[in-house]
This record gives structure tokens, sequence and C-alpha cells, in this order.
């Protein structure tokens, strides 16, 4: 029962109730726009637009936001967020449900959801601090992964079921509904008594930025890592977003229940990282669990560019999504012990703007190599050169040394 010690705390049971909720929603829109996509275009250069009308945003805006955590009240920042994208969400389903829905509200839509998550990312990770004592923060970093991976699992199970019962407009209302939900869980930690962060007597926003960077730059595993990072983004995450539906309809020959199944397996690998590592107080070895991890995490996708039976793919993805856990709870655990709370905004919005900063790059490659090669190339080199990146890491001593 170690696991769930964070849930203790009712801040943090609180928003950890009302995020998962709303991940649910998050997941049911990614599987329904994804088929809305495939149907109104069958252009995979059209699936990675639309994804990269999502990152672009965060990365512009990634330094303000982060700079806005460390000033502003976290708990606000995140509320407007919620509110607001429940708000752009409902419109899309209206439009969706008058038939008056275009690829080019779609690009809006997702524009403003790239603007939002570049406060509401840094300021959730510098918020769990403030809420979860030290001892607790492993469960609290494995029960926000849980929860995320759990909606993972749920969400494009539901969301293929509802495109596939009542159409796309069901599934988009979904999401509006779920980010309001999630605003209301949120209410009542505006009122808790969370610190405000400790702000530098130069609080010019431009010399905050500056100490940020400062503080990436005299780390050698953080600003490695951001930068390994990045390139896994073009060669891992692109694939896995952009290319899915379509080895799932041309290579696969399978409909969106496959898609459904398949996006619903991955996860399911997280949830089970997350409860084996969420139970300790401390990870150890956490340079090497990152990087080992992302080479066998890579492998197991790139399998996914060969004919193999449905059960081999189905354990790929459970060992996937393990791998992958075990290293984003080491890096989320390094920061929240390394960085001082007053800075973290920024470090994670420095961390995310960084490792982010080529995925618009990967997803639009991606894409056009999807329509070019076929999904399950892009698959297999793209896990090929992931584990290369990941192995080579290791070679560098600030990460084969740090615990």
């Amino acid at each position: 029962m170690s696991l769930f010690r964070s849930l203790k705390h009712r801040s943090f049971a609180l928003l950890w109730t009302g995020q998962t909720l709303s991940r649910v929603g998050d997941f049911v829109y990614e599987i329904a726009l994804a088929w809305w996509v495939l149907e109104k275009t069958g252009s995979a250069e059209t699936m990675g637009l639309v994804l990269v009308f999502s990152i672009t945003p965060s990365l512009i805006f990634l330094l303000i936001g982060g700079v806005a955590v460390d000033r502003l009240p976290r708990v606000m920042l995140m509320l407007f967020s919620d509110l607001g994208s429940g708000i752009v969400a409902l419109i899309v389903a209206a439009l969706a449900s008058s038939g008056q829905l275009q690829v080019w509200h779609i690009f809006v839509a997702s524009l403003f959801f790239g603007f939002v998550m570049a406060f509401f990312q840094p300021a959730y990770a510098a918020l769990l601090p403030q809420i979860v004592p030290s001892d607790d923060l492993p469960s609290a970093n494995a029960m926000t992964s849980i929860s995320s991976n759990l909606a993972r699992v749920v969400g494009p199970a539901l969301g293929a079921a509802l495109v596939g019962w009542l159409g796309s407009t069901v599934a988009f209302a979904l999401n509006g509904v779920s980010f309001l939900i999630s605003a209301v869980f949120l209410i009542p930690l505006m009122f808790a008594r969370i610190p405000r962060p400790t702000r530098s007597e130069e609080s010019h926003i431009w010399a905050e930025m500056r100490q940020g960077f400062a503080t990436v730059l005299a780390s050698p595993w953080l600003w490695i890592s951001i930068l390994i990072f990045s390139l896994v983004n073009v060669t891992l995450i692109g694939p896995y977003y952009v290319a899915m539906p379509f080895l799932v309809s041309d290579f696969m020959k399978a409909d969106v229940n496959r898609l459904g199944l398949l996006y619903s397996i991955f996860p399911i690998g997280f949830v089970i990282g997350g409860v084996w590592l969420g139970r300790y107080q401390k990870l150890p070895r956490r340079g090497l669990l990152m990087y080992v991890t992302l080479a066998v995490a890579a492998i197991m996708l790139g399998l996914y560019g060969l004919h193999l039976p449905l059960w081999v793919l189905i354990i790929a993805a459970l060992v996937n999504g393990i791998a992958l856990q075990f290293g984003g709870l080491a890096w989320m655990h390094l920061l929240q012990e390394k960085i001082p709370n007053e800075q973290l905004g920024r470090v994670s919005s420095i961390d995310a703007m960084g490792s982010m900063s080529l995925m618009p790059v990967g997803m639009a490659l991606a894409g056009w190599a999807t329509g070019v090669f076929g999904p399950a190339l892009v698959f297999i080199i793209g896990g090929a050169l992931t584990a290369l990146v990941g192995l080579g890491a290791i070679l560098h001593p600030a990460i084969r040394e740090l615990d």
C-alpha cells in the first residue's frame, strides 16, 4: 500500500482525481481526432501537421510559462488552463455536430491546447513538491504517471467505442466536459495554504530566464539528457503518434478497434512500472536506469515494423511501457531532488522546451516518411536509431555515474 501514500494528502488527492478524469478525456479526444483526420483527409502529412500545431506554441511559450509558474500562484494558472481548454473542446464538438468542422478548425484548437500546456505542465511539476512531502514524492510521481497511463488504457478504448457507436462529436464533447470537471477539483486548492515560490532579489523576467538556463548548463546530466530526449522525440515519438494509425490501417489491414487496442496496451506497461517503482523512496543508479530502459523501449517499438503475431506485439508494448516508465520516474525524481523549488518551474519549462524542440520536425518527418516509405519501415528505423542514442548516452560519465 506504500504506493498510495501520497493520496493521504488532501490537496494532492484532489489534484490527482481531477487530472485523472481530464486525461481520460484527452485520450478519448486523441483517438477520435486521429480517426476523424484519417477519414476526412486520408493524409499522414495532415496527421503530422495537427501534432505540429499542438507542439509549436508550447515550444514558443514554455520559457514564459516557466517564469510565470515561478512568479504566480500555480493553481490559478492550472485552473484557467483547464477552463479555457474545456471551452475550446466544446466548440470543436459543436462544430462537428453541425457538420461544419474543418481541418483548419482542428489546427486552431491544437494551437490553443499547445499554448495553455506551456503554462499547465510546468505548474503541475512545480506544484507537486509544495503539496507532497519529499518522502512521498516517488509515490506522487508514480500515481501521476499511473493515472495518465490508466487514462491511456481507458481513453483509446472508450474513444474507439464512442466513434464507432455515436460518432466523433460525442468523443470531442466528452473531452471538453472532462476539462471542466478537472477545473472544479482545482477550486479547493485555491484556498489551501500552499506557499508562494520564493523569488530572488533580481526579479526581472529576463534575469529569471537566465538564471534558469544557468542552472541547466551547470549540470551536465541535465543538459545532456535534454539534448538526448530532443532526438528521441524525433525517432521514437513521431512514429508512435503519426505512423501508428497508418500501420494499423494499411500494414495490418485492421480498423479503429485494433488501433484502440494497441494504444491501450502500451500504457498498461507504464502502470506496471509505476506500481513497481512507486513503492520506493529513492531510485538507484538513475543515470543507467534511464538510458538502458530507453534502449529496451526502442527495440520493442521497432518490432512493430515486422510481420509478427498480435500476441508478440502486445508483449512488446507492455515491455516498452515498463521501460519508459522506469526512465520517466527516475527523471522526475532527479529534478525534484536536485533543483530548488523556486527554480523548478523554469527548469521544468527548459526541460520540456529542449526535449520538445525537434518534435515538430519529427512529427512532420514521420508523416512524410510514412507516406513515402510506409509505416512499417518508419517503426524499424525509428526504433533502431533510438536504441543507439540511448546506449550512446551511457558513454558519458555524467550519465553513467548519476545516482
